[in-house]
């Protein structure tokens, strides 16, 4: 089963709207684990450690320090970034069929981008 960890600047509308269309889809808040304010790092490995697939709108630092653990062998559950720009019910929408039709084996190592 796909779970996801979203970064603290997700936007909330897309938090609070994925889990009002399925409750059950298995996501957390990095401020509600307790990784609030850390290096992006530490957040990724966090991610990995946990199996958790991270969200994020973070393309400036985040998605380097992703690649930069894929090149090194570090391991990576995977990293989904949500363009500032995308609709809030197309994230959703995205994230739902992600969770649905997808397994965590599938996304190790990746760096997407949505819309797909």
């Amino acid at each position: 089963m796909i779970a996801f960890l979203a970064d603290e600047n997700l936007k909330g509308k897309i938090m609070g709207g994925l889990l009002r269309r399925s409750p059950s889809v298995d996501v957390v808040r990095a401020q509600d684990v307790g990784l609030t304010g850390v290096d992006d790092r530490i957040l990724l490995e966090w991610a990995a450690g946990h199996n958790r697939i991270l969200l994020t709108h973070d393309v400036q630092t985040l998605v380097g320090f992703a690649w930069e653990s894929v090149r090194t062998g570090t391991p990576m559950a995977g990293v989904i970034v949500l363009g500032r720009n995308l609709r809030v019910s197309e994230a959703i929408e995205e994230l739902l069929l992600i969770a649905e039709c997808s397994e965590p084996e599938d996304w190790a190592g990746v760096v997407a981008y949505l819309p797909l």
